[in-house]
């Protein structure tokens, strides 16, 4: 199956998971998706992620979900920049606190794929790939 955006796929699965209070998901393999995928297993949105092949043997990624008393810890997820129209934010630019301290931004810089805390802290901006609560 061709895709036109990948990372809105990938967003997109997740969240018809957690609607659907599943515990993993399974989504088609690309590099940045699977930089995302660590982002969030790192930073504690997820449990896991592994990759693994499909039943046409064609790489993908099942990534599992996490769960607090019954709830996703993921409440909000939004893709920002698309390919329409793509978001870039300096390091000064980039949310100090969303909402509340609870959120967080993913930002594709010219060091990687990180969280917006930090990319403040390594004092780059780049372009602002979706946001997380």
């Amino acid at each position: 199956m061709n895709v036109q955006d990948p990372i809105a796929d990938m967003l997109t699965r997740i969240r018809n998971a957690i609607q659907a209070r599943h515990r993993t998901v399974s989504i088609s393999f690309s590099k940045q998706n699977a930089h995302i995928a660590k982002v969030l297993a790192e930073s504690g949105y997820i449990l896991s992620f592994s990759q693994v092949k499909d039943l046409e043997g064609r790489p993908c990624f099942v990534i599992n979900l996490k769960y607090q008393g019954g709830q996703s810890v993921i409440k909000h997820l939004k893709r920002i920049s698309k390919p329409s129209l793509r978001v870039y934010k300096s390091c000064q630019q980039l949310a100090k606190k969303m909402s509340g301290g609870l959120g967080a931004q993913i930002v594709s810089t010219p060091k990687g794929i990180m969280l917006d805390r930090e990319a403040r802290r390594e004092r780059v901006g780049g372009e602002v790939l979706c946001e997380i609560i």
